[in-house]
């Protein structure tokens, strides 16, 4: 148990060191507890949130602070996940092109543009957090997005022969899915309610939707469209959480 929980940490953060392969027969095991280690970051978050908000800084430079620290957490491995599949999916080439696209370390235009818009998206919707218990949304969003890449791991194929990802995707089950899961909505529920698990809902859809599209493209799904998929979905997440807030 402890060994999983410390693989998921060690796949998701930049706390601890990297898998080795002899950790390869925990990786599979260790997505139960990716919302969980998706909590946490976001309780660390909170903790900031928290503390440059006693300090009186505004909240549009509270919300940089934020997502600044929520990409060095980890490591940038999602938003370069985006920038990637933005790249690929975009280019309108074939599907082994679009693959090769992915793995290339150099960053194109549209991988350059979805970067820059999730993060002033993001920044912009956590400027609207107000008081120190509205910013546990934080923990929320982080475990909801980790989530959604369990639920697209356990719904689709690897488009690759070979990957980190395939680890994970090969060894997942009905198991692991669902204990994921019912630790996902618990931590949901109890932290915000009714609202909370609609936007959680909405996270599934869209995982769903971006996942099929990408099937659709390259037969599958990637490590890259996993890390772009957790980016969206905390961006769709914070979007269902303020609407009925902006709206007012």
């Amino acid at each position: 148990m402890i060994g999983t929980f410390l693989s998921a940490i060690q796949f998701l953060t930049v706390f601890t060191r990297a898998p080795s392969k002899a950790d390869e027969k925990k990786m599979s095991a260790a997505m139960i507890y990716f919302p969980v280690v998706g909590a946490l970051v976001g309780l660390l978050l909170v903790g900031i949130y928290v503390a440059l908000s006693a300090m009186d800084f505004p909240p549009f430079l509270i919300g940089i602070i934020v997502v600044v620290l929520l990409a060095m957490v980890t490591g940038g491995m999602h938003l370069d996940g985006l920038a990637d599949t933005a790249d690929a999916l975009c280019s309108g080439k074939q599907r082994n092109e679009m693959l090769a696209i992915m793995r290339d370390p150099h960053i194109g235009a549209m991988g350059t543009i979805s970067i820059v818009s999730v993060i002033l998206l993001k920044v912009g919707l956590l400027s609207m957090l107000g008081t120190a218990s509205q910013a546990l949304v934080l923990v929320l969003m982080c475990a909801a997005s980790r989530w959604a890449a369990v639920l697209a791991m356990f719904l689709f194929p690897y488009a690759r022969e070979n990957g980190k990802a395939k680890v994970f995707i090969r060894g997942i089950n009905a198991k692991i899915f669902f204990i994921s899961t019912f630790i996902t909505f618990l931590c949901v529920f109890a932290l915000g309610g009714i609202p909370g698990i609609a936007a959680l809902l909405v996270v599934a859809g869209c995982a769903y939707m971006c996942g099929t599209f990408v099937s659709k493209k390259i037969d599958g799904i990637t490590g890259d469209t996993l890390g772009a998929i957790v980016e969206l979905s905390e961006i769709v997440f914070l979007f269902v959480i303020f609407l009925p807030k902006g709206t007012r």
